[in-house]
């Protein structure tokens, strides 16, 4: 005997449409078996949704047009649905989530830097349903966090430089650098290095999360006499006055964006948006985020950097042609 089918509430049937339809539209076709083990859900109750679609009348691309869709020989084809044809934004419960989730990978020993990636990738799009995961301090009790940690205590004990790998989350890059040790500390629930760093000349913090690899070195450290600790309580990123000045408009969706990174100054424009500044050392770090926010964001100054973003996102749009 067949089990009796789960009762769908409404709510829950409109999130599947709202998933489905960009899921099929981006694949151009596919098949109505595969599609329906993906969702979870028998193939009759799959046709039942594409015929609650078929249904649907949209504005675009034409004032109130119905969607084009056919599943015949088994193979699912939808157009005309370029208005709901974006995948659906993680909720903040389905970020956090996600986020928590991968944090305790890392934490359980899981690939670093893969992990490390995917988490500023995630954390990156998600935006402000992302952000309550970082208030959450995950910590679990096993040798690698461990043998981490008492890595690095017994070179600042011992006085001694280190070698770290080091996931750089703004250029998505590895990078290899030696450091003189000079504190650990914990600021929202996260775990940093504060050194001396040889590379950039200066005094950095390294969060441990993404060191992959800390090697203590026989080689004694040494601070130069003029280095200063980083006032944490004035927040852990503050701009140079040497950095870009990068000015910014922001839709009323992403908002977000201007609390979660410190911003010169902040404007509230007529139509909703938000016009912003702020600085950076690396202009090619604003490009990816304005990249990722797509048309909610668009560049004002300086010029050059909204000449990248409109040429980078034409060659990609060429792609799809």
């Amino acid at each position: 005997m067949s089990p009796q089918p789960r009762m769908v509430t409404s709510a829950e049937r409109l999130r599947r449409l709202l998933a489905l339809v960009p899921y099929v539209a981006s694949r151009k076709v596919v098949g109505l078996a595969e599609t329906a083990e993906t969702f979870g859900m028998s193939e009759r109750e799959l046709i039942d949704d594409l015929n609650l679609a078929w249904c649907v009348e949209l504005r675009a691309p034409e004032p109130y047009c119905p969607i084009d869709l056919s599943y015949e020989d088994g193979e699912i084809s939808i157009s005309q649905a370029e208005s709901i044809a974006r995948p659906l934004r993680l909720a903040a419960d389905e970020a956090s989530t996600l986020l928590i989730a991968l944090r305790m990978l890392a934490e359980a020993g899981a690939d670093g830097d893969a992990v490390a990636r995917l988490i500023a990738k995630i954390e990156g799009a998600a935006g402000a349903a992302g952000a309550v995961s970082s208030q959450i301090s995950i910590q679990i009790d096993r040798p690698n966090a461990r043998g981490l940690t008492a890595t690095l205590d017994a070179a600042l004990a011992a006085g001694k430089r280190v070698h770290l790998r080091y996931y750089v989350e703004g250029r998505d890059e590895d990078t290899e650098r030696d450091v003189d040790p000079m504190r650990i500390l914990v600021v929202d629930g996260r775990t940093y290095l504060e050194g001396w760093c040889r590379r950039a000349e200066g005094v950095r913090l390294f969060r441990l999360d993404k060191v992959l690899k800390a090697d203590v070195l026989d080689v004694p450290a040494s601070v130069p006499a003029d280095a200063e600790p980083i006032d944490v309580d004035a927040g852990l990123f503050r701009a140079r006055p040497s950095d870009e000045l990068a000015v910014l408009e922001l839709a009323p969706d992403v908002h977000w964006f201007a609390e979660r990174y410190p911003c010169e100054s902040i404007t509230e424009l007529d139509d909703g948006w938000l016009r912003i500044a702020l600085r950076t050392p690396d202009t090619a770090w604003v490009r990816r985020q304005v990249l990722r926010l797509g048309e909610d964001a668009r560049v004002v100054a300086p010029a050059a950097l909204a000449a990248e973003v409109h040429d980078t996102a034409a060659a990609t749009l060429a792609l799809y042609d």
